[in-house]
């Protein structure tokens, strides 16, 4: 299956350790994010197993700029058109194709072997040009609203983006859904990392998508408060330890 339906109107497009999400909406299909290189016929087969031609993606949003995000966002732009949006702390790195800022393991030993695995920031992708950088607080009028949340620490241009039809949340990397809400390989600053992820629990959502790991489908605001409410010096005490 290429696209696994998630709520009615959102698809989920897993592209090996990185997913990616189609929005169906009265003015076109929107993606969020675009994987890693190599993986745009993956959006293509899923955009046809929808009934629907890749020319009818009209819009690619990111939620950061790092290369399972953005790395076939040129080739995906190229056949479709979208029109594309990042936040402008990462249009940078976008439109150069890297290096990529550093990423420091989350704390713990397997995010520490993970993160060097998986991350490199000498690694280049294709570029791609932004259309329309992102402002925190904006709602995009795009297949209904998406309102856009700045959500620093894992990116230092990181969004989240609520989409209000569906009460769905794309969360990006704040944080992971790898058995069980947790945190992502890495944090460009761990105390911003904490604060964004305290953030999305002042939100109203049912459903929740990641970067990495299953989709939320319901109760998914209420997770996120009962996993990230936690205080200043609990931060304090975990950088201490890290």
């Amino acid at each position: 299956m290429a696209a696994k339906l998630v709520i009615k109107g959102v698809h989920v497009v897993a592209m090996g350790f990185a997913n990616a999400f189609l929005i169906e909406g009265d003015d076109g299909l929107t993606l969020i994010d675009a994987g890693y290189p190599g993986k745009e016929v993956v959006v293509f087969e899923a955009i046809r197993w929808l009934g629907r031609s890749p020319k009818q993606l009209k819009h690619l949003i990111f939620t950061h700029g790092h290369p399972d995000h953005i790395g076939s966002a040129a080739a995906i732009v190229r056949e479709t058109g979208a029109r594309t949006y990042l936040h402008p702390l990462d249009i940078p790195i976008a439109q150069s194709g890297g290096p990529f800022r550093p990423l420091p393991p989350a704390p713990g030993l397997l995010r520490r072997v993970l993160c060097r695995i998986f991350f490199h920031p000498n690694e280049r992708v294709a570029p791609v040009t932004i259309d329309q950088p992102l402002t925190a607080g904006e709602i995009l009028p795009i297949a209904g609203g998406i309102e856009v949340t700045h959500v620093p620490g894992h990116c230092a241009g990181q969004v989240a983006l609520r989409w209000r039809p569906g009460r769905m949340l794309f969360a990006g990397d704040v944080c992971m859904n790898v058995m069980g809400l947790a945190d992502p390989l890495g944090f460009e600053n761990l105390e911003e990392g904490r604060a964004s992820q305290r953030k999305l629990t002042a939100l109203s959502f049912d459903a929740a998508g990641f970067g990495h790991g299953e989709p939320i489908t319901r109760d998914a605001s209420t997770r996120f408060r009962n996993k990230y409410r936690t205080n200043l010096e609990d931060v304090h005490q975990e950088r201490s330890a890290a």
